[in-house]
């Protein structure tokens, strides 16, 4: 009598594992998404527009800035605004790591951060970490120099801002001196 239980019950937990596995193949095949492709085209040329308009507003702030302030800076291809004063010998690559001493102020003058009171700042230069404008910037520096660079939102924090200090699409003016430069 108990061989004949184990195999009744053997066959009913081999149906019930069965099912299961049936079950759970017809959850799992009706799971798939269908693709519908989505047409960017319609999208693409609105967001070029409002785009080269942001892009357009920020260098007229930027402009109006340096004349209030009546600063000379030049402007690289990429819309990076920038003054540097040389005095060092050893110019700045990729893969070095840079240690500054910075002030991060918005166009309103107002002070984000400082090396005064969050001590110098090291990154390894080409490895991301910080703003691409100030990576761009440090890369035409010599160790020693001093420097002014202008960062658009989209070379600094971009639509979102820091979460902390630096507010979205803002632009912020870096006061850099490059203290050292090591591998």
């Amino acid at each position: 009598m108990p061989f004949n239980n184990l195999i009744k019950n053997k066959s009913k937990y081999y149906r019930i594992f069965s099912i299961g596995i049936l079950v759970s193949i017809l959850v799992l095949s009706g799971c798939k998404q269908i693709h519908r492709p989505v047409n960017t085209k319609k999208y693409k040329e609105p967001l070029i527009k409002v785009n080269k308009y942001l892009v357009n507003k920020d260098n007229e702030s930027i402009k109006s800035y340096l004349k209030r302030h009546n600063l000379k800076m030049q402007q690289t291809k990429t819309g990076l605004w920038y003054k540097i004063i040389r005095k060092g010998e050893i110019q700045a690559k990729s893969n070095q790591i840079a240690t500054i001493n910075y002030k991060v102020k918005l166009l309103t003058g107002e002070l984000c951060y400082s090396s005064d009171s969050l001590g110098p700042k090291s990154f390894k230069i080409g490895q991301g970490g910080v703003e691409p404008g100030l990576e761009e910037g440090i890369l035409m520096m010599h160790e020693g120099d001093k420097a002014q660079f202008i960062l658009p939102p989209y070379l600094a924090h971009g639509l979102l801002g820091d979460g902390d200090k630096i507010p979205a699409r803002a632009t912020i003016i870096y006061e850099v001196e490059l203290i050292r430069l090591s591998f």
